[in-house]
């Protein structure tokens, strides 16, 4: 599961990559300033929580469990919600898409929740 995590945070991480150019060059004669803000600030949120799924793998190598992959799915989750309806709500003009918005911030935030867990209820992990 640890590879999947890395893999995970390595696809989401250069989607983030390709989105901030993209957004940079492609929309920024398409889109006025607070839809590129918007836009730029899905890529940022999917930037910091593709390296959060690498803190994941880590966590799940180091320590096992539940909490782990659970902060990974949360992570994962959050990424589609947040990023995802700001990247639609950049693109499209649609506000209802911000509706959306607030359910990938609590993702996010209870992904850091389960991470947090994991690292305070870590024992020692055996070795096989």
């Amino acid at each position: 599961m640890t590879r999947a995590w890395v893999a995970a945070g390595a696809v989401s991480a250069a989607i983030a990559v390709a989105a901030g150019a993209f957004g940079a060059h492609a929309l920024r004669q398409r889109l006025g300033a607070d839809a590129l803000a918007v836009w730029e600030t899905a890529a940022r949120y999917q930037m910091y929580h593709a390296l959060a799924l690498l803190a994941v793998a880590g966590a799940a190598h180091a320590w096992g469990g539940r909490a782990p992959r659970a902060a990974g799915a949360l992570f994962v989750a959050g990424t589609v919600l947040f990023s995802g309806s700001l990247y639609a709500l950049a693109l499209t003009g649609v506000r209802g898409l911000g509706a959306v918005t607030p359910f990938g911030g609590g993702a996010f935030l209870a992904g850091w929740g389960c991470l947090a867990w994991a690292a305070l209820r870590a024992g020692p992990r055996r070795s096989a």
